[in-house]
């Protein structure tokens, strides 16, 4: 088996070697000055309009992730309050019937009032 993957690894590496196509010999350069000039002022122009659509989409993609941080925040404190509201009615509850059974023990051990004739 692992002969196999070498000779497939192998392979692998011969075909990639024989893929690839040489560099030219010479770079092309412009005819003249004046067209290159114009393209480098082409090029640059082509610079700037992509800095400046760059620059967009970051700030669009910080307001964006501002508001999902608000948004996320104001859930968290949602969930917060809503937790201390059911913390209040727990106690509250707790309390009531703390009240309720007190009340109920002290009538059942108070005997009741005798009468006499």
């Amino acid at each position: 088996m692992t002969k196999v993957i070498a000779t497939l690894i192998a392979g692998l590496f011969a075909t990639a070697a024989f893929a690839q196509t040489p560099a030219p010999a010479t770079p092309a350069t412009p005819a003249t000055p004046a067209a290159a000039k114009a393209e480098a002022k082409e090029t640059k122009a082509a610079a700037k309009a992509e800095a400046k659509e760059t620059k967009a989409e970051i700030k669009a993609e910080a307001k964006t992730a501002k508001v999902e941080a608000d948004a996320k925040k104001d859930v968290a404190v949602a969930k917060a309050e809503e937790k201390a509201d059911k913390a209040d009615a727990h106690a509250k509850a707790t309390k009531t019937k703390a009240k309720a059974h007190a009340k109920t023990e002290k009538a059942e051990t108070t005997p009741a009032p005798v009468v006499t004739k």
